[in-house]
């Protein structure tokens, strides 16, 4: 009789040990060094607890992280493509011992699991660079190898009944008997392309469906983790309820490379899933990802034999298109001659979706589309930003307090105002004016900023931030949650002399205030503002203006 396919490896894996020796662990632990896991380091720990990176047992040592590296198997020969190791900081990696415990804790000082050191060493930067495409210059790596002993998987308070670990999805499948499961390791929200295509596989494949949203990472800090598995919640109904599943995965997003598929056939196969399909989320570019050109990529050629001894068989994704004569998808390689073919790229959804443009019913389904349409709401419902940057005198608080009055005039967002001094009086007191506490107080400023923008709010930003590499930080906290302008009050520094009230720029010449920015420190010049204005000639009200009508045509006003 057929049975549901082996965990890779022969036996799936649990490292979580018994209530017994928990509590020797817990007891041994006050004298224990630790370490705070961040939340791709506490992914793959639930995946080596909960057996879905079998047959490890712990973290690899240097002979296999290396093995890895060079030719995607273990130092005894076996297929793995990415080196699971745990990586710590040098101070630590310096103070700890061979042999010793190590004990491995969440952000809030929970504890996760008891790592045995075995080995400590330093990771090869430029070989990781070579075979991972990391940055060559990344700064010095230090990581430990070693058994693990698991107390508990890491806490997790969402969507806690999707959350099944392989052994439980295992005997879910065997009680219904189950014994082909393709995997569909989602990451982007299921359209009607995608789900034509599923369901295509397993009817040629005569399996069962495993929905598997990768759901590692932080929830809290993904703009639109919670509207994705909502979504998928709204559309598991559509799917036969005898043949289909879904469940969340720990995995989190990785570059989606040949590396990447193997290593998500092996976790998958350890689910208890005998197929894979690759491909059919959308890349940066909004097209979608199409497993053919995947998997007839040189480098799966070259890995044949590994896809062959991990034993689950890969479903490439095609290029589906709608074909509007027969309303229904097919892959492009089928399509009839002469047949109109319909297609809308991820960007032009996004386009439409910040426009309030209608989306097509051929592409989506109502229950998805409205999730997406809470996820991502048009531009004038959007948060946003407006960062102000120039030197000091320039214009900037008084044009940004006046902006603030303007929008809170318009209403129907609320505005914070984040003026660099008022922060500085009331986040960042303990703070001075070197170029190290120049940089934390402009990303507090961010941080908050960003904060505000994810709630739909608007911020109005107002520090000198004379560093490029700082901005660019701040834009990135920022643009993933809402809308980000950047503002260049480019006013000269001679303008700025003449205006300064405080004689703050004659006593920084005189030698009296260290590093004053656009005297005795530099001020970077934005490379690309959204907005620069020079308010020499440009009355304060004239400026507002000029930044509304500019939010105006980006769309996030009315």
């Amino acid at each position: 009789m057929e049975q549901l396919i082996t965990p890779y490896g022969g036996e799936l894996v649990n490292l979580l040990v018994s209530s017994t020796r928990a509590l020797e662990l817990k007891r041994d632990a006050f004298h224990l060094p630790s370490l705070d896991l961040n939340w791709r380091q506490q992914c793959d720990l639930e995946l080596l607890l909960n057996g879905g990176y079998a047959p490890l047992t712990g973290y690899l040592g240097q002979a296999d992280y290396l093995s890895v590296l060079h030719s995607m198997r273990l130092a005894d020969g076996r297929a793995w493509a990415l080196p699971v190791v745990l990586q710590i900081h040098e101070t630590l990696a310096r103070s700890l011992k061979l042999g010793e415990p190590l004990a491995l804790r969440d952000p809030e000082g929970f504890m996760l699991a008891v790592v045995m050191v075995n080995e400590i060493w330093q990771a090869d930067i430029e070989l990781e660079a070579e075979q991972l495409g990391r940055a060559a210059d990344a700064p010095p790596k230090w990581y430990v190898g070693g058994a693990v002993e698991g107390l508990s998987l890491p806490l997790r308070h969402d969507f806690m009944a999707l959350r099944l670990t392989p052994a439980e999805l295992r005997a879910g499948f065997t009680r219904l008997g189950w014994r082909n499961v393709i995997a569909y390791p989602a990451r982007t929200q299921l359209q009607r392309a995608q789900y034509e295509f599923i369901l295509r596989a397993a009817v040629q494949n005569e399996a069962n469906l495993l929905i598997h949203p990768m759901a590692g990472g932080d929830p809290v800090e993904s703009a639109d983790y919670f509207a994705l598995v909502r979504s998928y919640q709204a559309v598991i109904g559509r799917f036969p309820s005898a043949t289909s599943q879904l469940a969340l995965s720990p995995v989190y997003v990785r570059d989606g490379g040949v590396r990447d598929t193997l290593a998500r056939a092996i976790i998958q196969r350890n689910y208890g899933c005998s197929h894979l399909i690759v491909g059919g989320e959308h890349d940066a570019h909004g097209q979608h990802r199409r497993g053919t050109d995947i998997v007839q990529h040189e480098d799966y050629q070259r890995v044949a034999d590994h896809i062959t001894e991990i034993g689950v068989g890969l479903i490439p994704f095609p290029r589906m298109v709608y074909v509007e004569e027969r309303a229904q998808f097919m892959p492009l390689e089928e399509l009839p001659k002469g047949a109109r073919a319909l297609t809308l790229t991820g960007a032009e959804i996004q386009r439409r979706l910040q426009a309030g443009v209608n989306i097509p019913d051929w592409y989506t389904f109502p229950e998805v589309l409205a999730e997406m349409r809470r996820s991502y709401p048009p531009r004038d419902r959007q948060g946003f930003t407006v960062f102000f940057t120039g030197l000091s005198g320039a214009g900037k608080s008084t044009i940004a307090r006046a902006l603030g009055t303007r929008l809170m005039e318009m209403g129907g967002r609320s505005v914070t105002l984040l003026d660099g001094d008022i922060v500085r009086r009331h986040l960042s007191a303990e703070l001075g004016f070197s170029r190290e506490h120049r940089n934390i107080n402009v990303l507090r400023i961010g941080y908050v900023a960003s904060e505000i923008t994810k709630n739909r709010g608007i911020a109005i930003c107002a520090p000198i931030a004379p560093y490029r590499n700082t901005r660019r930080d701040v834009r990135a906290m920022i643009e993933p949650l809402g809308g980000f302008l950047e503002v260049f009050v480019a006013t000269p520094i001679e303008t700025c002399e003449l205006r300064d009230r405080k004689g703050l720029y004659a006593k920084a010449r005189a030698g009296l205030i260290k590093e004053f920015t656009g005297v005795s420190d530099p001020y970077e010049v934005p490379e690309r503002p959204e907005l620069s204005i020079d308010t020499t000639d440009l009355s304060v009200d004239e400026a507002v203006q000029r930044i509304l009508l500019k939010l105006e045509h980006e769309g996030y006003l009315r």
